[in-house]
């Protein structure tokens, strides 16, 4: 499971507004939580890179993290508690799961990916994925708010008493 705060969910899905109908991209640092669960510190922002090649545009259906924001990054977090927990991307006008192309450029298996979906300039729908062990396909992962908690309950219905 990945944690966020409210404000860092709607920081993506602003982003994936801005974007459109181009995609939006960037790193989220973080550090886990006990085995299953990692807990998203901050989002970071980056330029897509991919919307800088073929001119007018770029590719709209792909998405590369500037490099610079990385290694920038990577340097600010070395030493210390946080590390890069996985990125985030939006998909213009398709749902919000893994593309056979997102696929092609996953390579660090340890990184969750978060992808927004927008539709005609809204997002609607954010997931969360990993690669699995063999590294041949996504799975989806819980992905909360750190406002999170759980539905209320009612106390289970007593049994109505034997009559003599």
């Amino acid at each position: 499971m990945i944690v966020l705060g409210p404000g860092q969910l709607k920081q993506i899905a602003d982003a994936a507004e801005s974007a459109y109908p181009g995609e939006c991209c960037g790193l989220l640092v973080g550090h886990p939580l006990g085995a299953d669960q990692i807990l998203v510190t901050r989002v970071v922002e980056s330029r897509n890179v991919a919307a800088d090649v073929g001119g007018a545009g770029g590719d709209r259906d792909r998405f590369e993290v500037d490099p610079e924001v990385r290694l920038r990054l990577m340097r600010e977090i070395e030493g210390g508690e946080e590390r890069i927990v996985g990125l985030y991307h939006s998909h213009p006008d398709h749902p919000a799961q893994p593309s056979s192309r997102d696929l092609d450029g996953a390579f660090e298996p340890e990184l969750v990916w978060l992808i927004t979906a927008v539709e005609s300039g809204q997002a609607v729908h954010t997931t969360a994925h990993v690669l699995d062990e063999a590294g041949r396909q996504f799975r989806e992962i819980p992905l909360r708010t750190s406002d999170w908690k759980p539905y209320p309950a009612r106390e289970p219905p007593r049994p109505a008493a034997a009559n003599p």
